[in-house]
């Protein structure tokens, strides 16, 4: 059930990205609005159904909540990110954030979270034992670090795609573009460096709050991790061919590469291998494994 009602939304999303390009105005606009919503219920949706409430409320505290108040303070005095302001074409604010804003970084928060799991080894050990994490044995240090690396700079590096896209829809606009990154005019550095900041505190604090539920990856992550590829290869594509932005194309191309060209590789060699991992589930956990 899990994975079909993510793979649905994803399905969905992909198919309101696939249109943007081919719109304008306010109903550009508007489709940018549904697909925000369609991301946040995906990845809310998934975290709920794969592994239970306290992990999916985990995630809406740390990414919605924190979302909307590092927003607020940003748009306010404009720590960390820079001075800037956001267009009414993104629909109702608060605080002078519009309220689909803190709804993206849930978005992709999950999906790189569970693409750094995948990375470091946090898969479900398998019935026999046998696993990565058999023994219920958490992360070591090295390890733990290695994912809240992985999962920052999964997140954040998302931005050198998504705010020059914005930007250039006049969905928002900064006082100071300066200093700015090469072939990106009109985005300060700061806010890439905001991001970082933002992204480092959002992945520290999401494993402790939503307890060990959230530290494996098994088969019903499939959709999730299809998400951030997808997410990946198609904002290349987009900015280099469709929205005339092919510095972002590059910038994005490299900064999220760190995460989504290790996943992709191994999950490739994973599938070739036949690795078993890569299918094992998670033991029973009564009231979470009944809504699958």
């Amino acid at each position: 059930m899990t994975r079909r009602i993510s793979w649905t939304l994803l399905a969905v999303l992909v198919l309101a990205q696939i249109c943007y390009p081919l719109t304008t105005g306010t109903t550009r606009a508007g489709l940018t609005v549904a697909t925000v919503v369609l991301g946040w219920l995906l990845s809310v949706g998934h975290a709920l159904l794969s592994r239970g409430p306290r992990v999916a409320a985990a995630l809406v505290a740390v990414a919605t909540g924190g979302g909307f108040a590092i927003e607020a303070i940003g748009v306010a005095t404009g720590v960390p990110f820079g001075s800037y302001d956001y267009s009414g074409e993104l629909g109702p604010k608060l605080a002078g954030v519009p309220l689909i804003i803190p709804l993206a970084w849930t978005w992709m928060a999950w999906p790189a979270w569970l693409a750094a799991a995948r990375l470091t080894g946090g898969r479900a050990a398998t019935a026999g034992g046998s696993g990565p994490t058999a023994g219920g044995s958490g992360p070591t240090v090295g390890r733990w670090v290695g994912r809240i690396a992985l999962a920052t700079v999964g997140l954040a590096a998302w931005d050198l795609f998504l705010d020059p896209q914005m930007v250039a829809e006049g969905y928002w606009v900064w006082r100071d573009a300066t200093p700015a990154l090469p072939g990106l005019a009109g985005i300060p550095v700061s806010n890439y460096l905001g991001w970082l900041l933002f992204a480092v505190l959002m992945m520290s604090a999401l494993r402790p709050l939503a307890g060990p539920a959230a530290e494996h990856t098994d088969r019903r992550d499939h959709p999730m991790v299809a998400l951030y590829l997808w997410t990946y290869f198609s904002s290349i594509l987009a900015h280099a061919v469709f929205l005339d932005l092919p510095a972002s194309a590059l910038w994005g191309a490299a900064g999220m590469s760190v995460t989504a060209v290790p996943l992709a590789v191994t999950l490739l060699r994973a599938r070739r291998g036949g690795d078993p991992g890569r299918e094992a589930h998670q033991p029973h956990r009564p009231g979470v494994d009944a809504t699958r």
